[in-house]
């Protein structure tokens, strides 16, 4: 029987490189859904967005969505909430449907949160 324990090193050394490069490319991909917090005078609410909804453009995420917002004056957005899935593990995930409208939002901003996000439905 042959010792292939240095071979196996030696590739694994080889695959190392290309390995941790494929590992910060997927970890610098944009998320599919950001979540932002929506204030209002009643009360605040977390919503998700993907790409379509945030329109294109450059600028920062929140931004293009409340030009979105003022343009059209309304907004069709996924509610989300912590929730646990069918593994039991802790996720935000979307709840319901909710429209936001330009003139009940004070402010819209960024929401960061360390729970893996559910993409929409």
């Amino acid at each position: 029987m042959t010792n292939t324990f240095p071979r196996r090193a030696a590739l694994a050394l080889v695959l190392l490189p290309a390995a941790l490069a494929v590992r910060g490319v997927r970890a610098q991909a944009p998320a599919p859904v950001q979540l932002f917090k929506v204030v209002s005078p009643r009360d605040e609410v977390i919503v998700g967005a993907d790409a379509a909804q945030l329109g294109a453009g450059t600028g920062p995420a929140v931004e293009r969505l409340a030009a979105q917002l003022a343009a059209k004056g309304q907004l069709t957005l996924w509610q989300y909430a912590s929730h646990k899935d069918a593994s039991g593990a802790l996720v935000q995930a979307p709840l319901r449907q909710i429209v936001v409208f330009r003139n009940e939002a004070l402010r819209l901003e960024p929401y960061a949160t360390p729970l893996p996000i559910q993409p929409l439905k």
